[in-house]
């Protein structure tokens, strides 16, 4: 059975320098550094990889990060997978737990994450299974 868990988060976003090999410095670097509020009562670290177009309102970024804490009182950690695309102003998120990542009471978690952010503050909505239906 699925459950679902809502909640603010607190995110610091740290720069990070870009590669410049291949691509110059279109491609942007960034640490994530979250702390999630509510039914999920973690923390998280991440690296963002993200690029801007030059039309506006058009930009994509991948990023992966690490969460420990509590979900509803079970203790565990689970690694959650961005893909984030904007098409002049068009936003498309995908955002999921990757497989076999849940730790601790959170083995076998499964679930994806919605983000909104609405004036300036951040809130996740989080829809996950646990094995035995918890």
């Amino acid at each position: 059975m699925s459950r679902q868990v809502q909640g603010a988060f607190d995110v610091v976003l740290g720069p990070q320098p870009a590669d410049e090999r291949e691509l110059g410095a279109a491609i942007g670097r960034m640490t994530l550094d979250k702390r999630f509020h509510g039914a999920l009562d973690a923390r998280s670290e991440g690296q963002m990889l993200a690029f801007r177009s030059g039309v506006e309102g058009s930009a994509g970024y991948v990023a992966m990060e690490r969460v420990e804490g509590r979900l509803e009182g079970r203790v565990g950690g689970f690694v959650l997978q961005h893909s984030g695309t904007m098409e002049r102003g068009a936003k498309h998120l995908d955002l999921h737990v990757v497989p076999d990542s849940g730790s601790g009471q959170l083995a076998g978690l499964r679930g994806s994450m919605a983000i909104e952010i609405t004036g300036g503050e951040h809130f996740y909505r989080f829809e996950y299974t646990l094995p035995g239906g918890a």
